[in-house]
């Protein structure tokens, strides 16, 4: 019989040989065992006479499997005469075999060759060991031999025994199996086979298993045992001319973790939900469970084979008259159940509820208090999580789903680190995969785990020095490219929320595994929108420095000077020099700074450039680069990413990295003396190190605090006086209510630049909202007070409501900056894009900025048209309009204040914007501290001062002197009407 565990066909025969065989047609009767001959005795062969004696012999024979299937009629065992020492040797002839045993699943080829095993009784015939170890054609396996007295079958004694610590582990225990042998061993190899029909999984050294071996003995452990480790161990290794198979079966409990119940609790309103639905899905092992739910009656319970896990369904018909739990249990013979248990609340009337809410997902009523939970799209694992705030509010959705895809090659990436699988080949086919699927992500859990997948994937081809071959580079770069594409305002920001360190996680991942391209592979090249990469060989001869270039924004170009490789080439050693370019990865590294470089504000240029040079396969971190980002104004720090910084958490540093000028140009340039992740610090928004400036800022802000303080306290002594008619209250109004506003808002920011400097707590954006209104506040008066004005001209006779036009004003001065405030507040501090790096003020890069930029710049466009409006009227009167003379006197006033206000907060701010947005110089920032500080010293002199109705209030508080009656005022119309009036009497008399 065959035996059917064994792929190599052991033959025995017996050959009748002579001086000169004659071929005969007669079958020849073969067995077929496993092992040694000559163990135990067979059946006589029956030769015919005149054949010759019967002698045993050593041949290399072809055999050659059909189609064709043996009939069990051959099968059976024969007894060898003894042989004669006296027999004289012979020649064979010629010898067929044909047959076409099955063998799965070790299938062999057509033709295979075979060698011979001589012993005194009998020939044994088996295959060779093959050549590649996938290839398994000689095998045995004693406990698949097995005969009957009509057919039996020999087999030899295993050179060996397998034995473990325990079948049953226990999920985080160590499992230890022992192989001991009594014949020397080669070759072994351990694989794990998870269920039945499954591949073989090869075992290595990794995180989790560790082998060793022995004279005499081989062991393998395997540390936090789960059932991922569950299945069948298999050894084979060589010993007595044979390829042997031991064999042991190890089974893992499940855990109660492992076992999933949708939802996890559940609020209903049995009026509006009279029925629900319950899960309970746990993964498919070589432990057979038994699942059922408690309570279950008047309920619907229904199965769900899923690949690689079993869920079982609960439809509940009715709704539960009180609160309930139902139970899943989960048993398996001789185990302690596991039970997964889903909390039922039953909403009663009265009770606070969030409201359905079909906006999103489907969110059923939910009691205050509680969690709603909805399933994840097709797909996708894991749920969608909402919280019913106490007050009966909705929470925000935290969204915890994961593509299963990505979340399976996550796993097998996990447990190929932890030693199962083979990295040469199973890394690349990750890689492959991952690519595809970086497209799908869209949650932050995506995000996480395609990039732990990377990361899982570097250390492995570190630990093991797996050569990387260019398809499989090409998906890495590939992966990383689509990567920096996605959204950071969305998935980044919030993946980076539960992970900070993932993005210097990822460069590091990404710098390990652009070094293990296969040397033979160079040169190589890719070039996407976000990674460029240039890696080339230099020949031992090379005479030039190595240099490159390439097109980004801000322009790059790096070179190597000769001498700092020269040390490298030993006895005609070829080097290899890899550049990579990484863009917008800078802006996902942590704001972490090394010694010498806390306490100042910096952005980089947006890009990061990696180095690595590899000399006779060894990876060398010390040489001299030199690197020219372009020409950037202020203090630049020529920096790299020290992923030993911080405990491991990785920041910005700037040892044995200098600028210096470059020769050719008005660029700086950067010279390191090692090789990492290498970038730049530049300023955008102030200039670092700057003395004079920061003291004229500070200084200015004092004197317009100081300013503003005196023109409020002049509104106090002067108010009844310059506000006895309308005109004159709404222009003093505006005047005062902006006076309040820039002084609030300079405080604040005094406050900002000398006590919170580069913070970014909740007082520095709370200082940052303040500074927003209150600015916005005090231009929105101005606007006020120029459409006073031009209502003055356009409507002269037209009488205003004193309440109606107040009310309007203070809708226009304080709720209209109070909501582009909230709005910005609202819209660009979840994205992470409301407060710029190192200041408590508004973020340029994201557009929170232009909420402020743009209300100002349209507040200052209309200010010009009322004043040109104003111009041309002064050119133009009417005769109806009165006299031109006191018509002109009239509006001089309020046309001084105006004009003189709107150019200087407009240049002021955009002076402002330059230094704020654009890579500006020195002299921009001292114009802007000039006029911008100037600002209350401005309101003082031409809004408040300049006032003859002030100063004549002024004069008869200090003085006590009543001012002439022919005095007037330059600042009300309504004044200018009176004394036309007059003027009108005296020509009627």
């Amino acid at each position: 019989m065959v035996c059917p565990a064994a792929p190599r066909l052991l033959l025995a025969t017996t050959l009748l040989l002579g001086s000169a065989v004659t071929p005969t047609s007669q079958p020849v009767s073969m067995t077929v065992v496993q092992g040694q001959a000559g163990e135990r005795p067979g059946q006589q062969l029956d030769h015919k006479s005149g054949a010759g004696d019967s002698v045993l012999v050593s041949v290399y024979v072809q055999l050659e499997f059909s189609d064709k299937t043996w009939p069990l009629t051959h099968y059976r065992a024969l007894t060898l005469p003894p042989a004669s020492d006296a027999s004289s040797p012979g020649n064979l002839t010629g010898l067929s075999i044909t047959t076409a045993p099955s063998l799965p699943p070790y299938q062999t080829g057509p033709s295979l060759p075979v060698h011979t095993l001589v012993s005194k009784e009998q020939a044994v015939w088996a295959l060779p060991f093959p050549p590649h170890p996938d290839a398994h054609h000689s095998l045995c396996s004693e406990p698949s031999c097995r005969g009957s007295a009509d057919s039996p079958v020999f087999c030899p004694t295993v050179p060996g025994n397998l034995t473990l610590n325990s079948q049953l582990q226990m999920p985080g225990d160590q499992l230890n199996l022992t192989l001991f042998t009594t014949h020397d061993a080669t070759n072994l190899k351990w694989f794990l086979r998870r269920r039945e029909n499954d591949k073989r999984i090869s075992l290595r050294s990794g995180t989790q298993v560790s082998l060793s071996s022995s004279q005499g003995q081989a062991s393998l452990s395997i540390t936090r045992m789960s059932y991922h480790w569950a299945g069948e161990y298999l050894i084979y290794f060589e010993a007595k001319g044979f390829i042997w198979k031991l064999q042991q079966v190890v089974k893992v409990p499940l855990q109660k973790a492992e076992v999933a119940q949708f939802p996890e609790q559940l609020s209903i309103s049995c009026t509006a939900s009279p029925g629900f639905q319950l899960s309970c899905c746990f993964p498919s092992t070589n432990l057979v469970y038994t699942a059922a739910w408690s309570p279950s009656e008047g309920s619907q319970v229904s199965s769900l084979n899923k690949t690689g896990s079993q869920c079982l369904l609960l439809d509940v018909q009715h709704c539960p008259e009180a609160n309930s739990t139902y139970t899943c249990v989960l048993e398996s013979q001789g185990l302690a159940p596991l039970r997964r248990s889903v909390a039922i609340t039953i909403i009663r009337d009265g009770d606070i509820v969030c409201p359905d809410d079909f906006s999103a997902a489907a969110w059923n009523v939910t009691k205050a208090g509680h969690v709603a939970q909805v399933p994840c799209p097709m797909n996708k694992t894991g749920r969608v999580e909402r919280l019913c705030g106490r007050d009966g509010v909705w929470g925000p959705i935290q969204n915890d789903c994961t593509d299963m895809g990505i979340l399976a090659l996550y796993e097998e990436a996990r447990l190929l680190q932890a030693g199962q699988g083979k990295p040469d080949k199973r890394a690349p086919q990750i890689l492959e995969s991952l690519q595809e699927r970086v497209k799908v992500a869209s949650s932050p859990s995506d995000l996480l785990k395609l990039l732990s997948t990377v990361e899982l994937l570097a250390e492995v081809v570190a630990e093991v020095r797996t050569a990387l071959k260019p398809s499989a580079l090409k998906d890495l770069l590939t992966i990383t490219d689509k990567v920096l594409d996605v959204n950071t305002s969305s998935l980044w920001t919030l993946a980076q929320a539960q992970e900070p360190l993932i993005g210097s996680h990822f460069l590091l991942a990404v710098e390990t595994l652009v070094c293990s391209l296969s040397p033979k592979d160079l040169p190589f090249s890719f070039n996407s929108s976000n990674v460029l990469l240039q890696s080339q060989f230099l020949e031992p001869t090379f005479a030039d420095d190595y240099q490159i270039s390439f097109s980004t924004q801000p322009p790059l170009r790096v070179w190597i000077p000769r001498y700092s490789l020269t040390p490298l080439v030993h006895n005609g050693t070829s080097v290899s020099v890899t550049s990579l370019v990484l863009q917008k990865l800078d802006h996902l590294l942590p704001s972490k700074y090394g010694q010498g470089l806390e306490d100042l504000p910096y952005v980089t240029p947006g890009l990061v450039l990696v180095i690595s040079i590899m000399a006779g396969g060894k990876a060398f971190t010390q040489a001299e680069v030199i690197m020219d980002f372009g020409h950037t104004d202020g203090t630049l720090h020529c920096v790299f990413w020290d992923h030993n910084l911080f405990k491991g958490a990785g920041g910005w540093s700037d040892k044995g990295c200098q600028a210096q000028a470059a020769n050719d140009s008005l660029a700086t340039q950067c010279v390191c003396q090692h090789l990492t992740a290498f970038s730049i610090l530049m300023s955008r928004h102030t200039v670092p190190g700057n003395p004079v400036l920061e003291f004229l800022s500070q200084v200015g802000l004092g004197a317009s605090i100081l300013a503003l303080l005196v023109c409020l306290g002049i509104y106090r002594l002067v108010w009844r006086a310059v506000v006895r008619n309308k005109v004159a209250f709404f222009r003093h109004a505006a005047l005062f209510n902006m006076a309040i506003c820039l002084l609030a808002a300079d405080i604040w920011f005094l406050v900002s630049s000398v006590f919170l400097p580069g913070t970014h707590d909740l007082l520095c954006l709370a200082t940052a909202f303040l500074c927003h209104f209150f600015y916005l506040a005090a231009f929105f008066w101005m606007l006020a007070q120029a459409l006073l004005l031009a209502h003055q001209l356009l409507f002269v006779f037209h009488q205003l409501s004193k309440p109606l036009v107040l009310s309007l004003m203070v809708i226009l001065g304080y709720l209209c900056p109070l909501g582009f405030a909230g709005v910005t507040l609202g819209l660009y501090l979840p994205r992470g894009q409301y407060l710029r790096e190192g200041k408590c003020w508004l973020d340029g890069k994201g557009g929170a900025l232009y909420t402020f930029v743009g209300p100002v710049l349209a507040i200052v466009g209309m200010n010009g048209l009322v004043l040109t409006m104003t111009v041309l009227k002064l050119l133009r009167p009417s005769l109806s309009e009165g006299p031109p003379v006191e018509k002109r006197q009239a509006l001089m006033g309020v046309l001084k204040a105006l004009l003189i206000l709107t150019p200087i907060f407009g240049i002021t701010w955009g002076l402002g914007l330059v230094t704020l947005i654009e890579e500006a110089s020195i002299i921009p920032h001292y114009i802007f501290s000039i006029l911008n500080t100037s600002q209350g010293v401005f309101i003082l002199l031409f809004g408040c001062l300049t006032d003859k109705k002030v100063q004549e209030a002024l004069r008869k508080h200090f003085c006590h002197t009543r001012p002439p009656n022919s005095a007037i005022s330059l600042a009300t119309n309504e004044t200018y009407i009176s004394e036309q009036s007059k003027g009108r009497s005296k020509n009627a008399r």
